[in-house]
């Protein structure tokens, strides 16, 4: 069973992955049953001196405290030369809490800069759960002095494990390079299972890298990978109030540092970079509530690659499209509807429709190899690929959805009680 008490996604791999050891970065967890008893919901984390730190957050304009604060802080700079520090909790999001709720926010990582000597202004937090209710941030505080004394670096997964909601499994994804004089490592957790939909990162995200890179430059190698990562999943099309990515730098690398992201060993960084994000946001809508199949689109020909991703995430968020694909029915009808629906620029006469390898659709009208009984026996799969050939450009986008089931509903439907 996964944390919330819900069957472990049938998508999810077969086990939580061996992610290196990033010098410089230390973890600890703990229960301060902000919403639930015993289970872990608190999770510190310590990044060492002469760090540098990066962020991307929701563009919800009823954002959280904590997300306001973070933006706050790194909009100074994300030098870290006494180190930095992240503590996050699950059970509640501390979002629509009105003062209060930036009261709990100074609270919370006042406690932390005092119990680690981490400096508040660089102590960022994220809270996930739900929206509205205060956040219990004494019992938080409580458990803040145990956490600082038992930070660990190996405890990466089982932070993993407490920053989960509805999530059914940990996630965790890591990348190592060869740089100039040894090598530079990647390791990311990850929570998210159901609000998701692109406008940042769609889910609370940390990722740590030993690479000794400037925080302009690590901001850049951020940002220029979200919308091919984050931006390009959705699970029901809705956005967060509290989505949350923070990169940070340790420098404990025996690499040289890395001066430019042209360079051989700066490119091979932001490729392994985004990768990870990508295994990340891969497996949030792996985790999607209730899904039980993984959808990759493809959209191609499209006049510009803004179009692409229009047309692709009409498909991805067409209710009529999901629960197709949950009832295994070869339906590209709603495929059709999806991409006349999505406002951007297409031809009827020139679209092309696949499922795997079949081509179902093409020039306005049904192939004429169509094959029902093969289509409906490739939607039996659990990861499927849909693609579509716009017929008008270059412009091109891949994003990644699940099906919509019933389990989606019974999820939501009591979710506060």
């Amino acid at each position: 069973m996964g944390k919330a008490g819900l069957p472990v996604s049938p998508l999810a791999p077969a086990r939580f992955p061996d992610l290196p050891v990033i010098a410089g970065v230390e973890f600890a967890s703990g229960a301060a049953g902000v919403k639930y008893q015993g289970r872990t919901d608190v999770t510190l984390i310590r990044i060492a001196p002469g760090s540098t730190v990066a962020g991307a957050f929701t563009k919800s304009s009823t954002r959280a405290a904590c997300v306001l604060d973070n933006q706050a802080k790194l909009a100074q700079g994300g030098d870290a030369p006494e180190g930095a520090a992240i503590i996050v909790n699950s059970g509640n999001a501390n979002a629509f809490t009105g003062a209060r709720g930036q009261e709990s926010v100074d609270a919370v990582t006042g406690a932390v800069a005092q119990a680690t000597g981490v400096p508040a202004a660089r102590v960022f937090s994220s809270s996930t759960g739900v929206i509205g209710e205060p956040l219990p941030h004494d019992r938080i505080i409580a458990i803040i002095g145990d956490l600082a004394a038992s930070l660990d670096a190996g405890g990466i997964a089982d932070a993993a494990r407490a920053i989960m909601t509805t999530d059914t499994f940990p996630k965790g994804a890591s990348a190592v390079i060869e740089g100039e004089g040894g090598p530079i490592r990647i390791a990311g957790i990850a929570k998210g299972s159901g609000m998701i939909a692109p406008d940042m990162a769609t889910m609370l995200v940390y990722v740590f890298t030993d690479a000794a890179i400037a925080a302009p430059l690590l901001q850049r190698a951020l940002s220029s990978g979200l919308d091919t990562t984050f931006n390009a999943i959705t699970v029901d099309s809705d956005t967060s109030t509290s989505d949350a990515l923070i990169l940070a730098a340790t420098g404990r690398s025996d690499a040289t540092p890395i001066t430019t992201l042209d360079s051989g060993v700066g490119a091979a960084f932001v490729t392994a970079l985004h990768g990870v994000m990508r295994e990340l946001a891969q497996l949030v809508v792996r985790d999607g509530e209730g899904a039980t199949k993984f959808v990759e689109i493809r959209v191609t020909g499209a006049a510009s690659d803004a179009d692409a991703h229009k047309v692709a995430m009409a498909i991805a968020n067409s209710p009529l499209v999901k629960t197709a694909i949950a009832g295994e029915d070869a339906n590209w009808g709603r495929i059709v509807a999806a991409v006349g629906k999505s406002g951007a620029q297409t031809d009827r006469d020139r679209l092309t429709i696949r499922f795997g390898d079949m081509i179902l659709a093409q020039d306005g009208w049904r192939s004429p190899d169509y094959d029902e009984a093969a289509a409906s026996a490739y939607m039996k799969n659990q990861d499927l690929v849909i693609a579509v050939d716009l017929g008008l450009g270059q412009g091109a986008r891949t994003v990644w959805t699940c099906d919509l089931t019933h389990g989606y509903i019974d999820i939501n439907a009591d979710y506060r009680s």
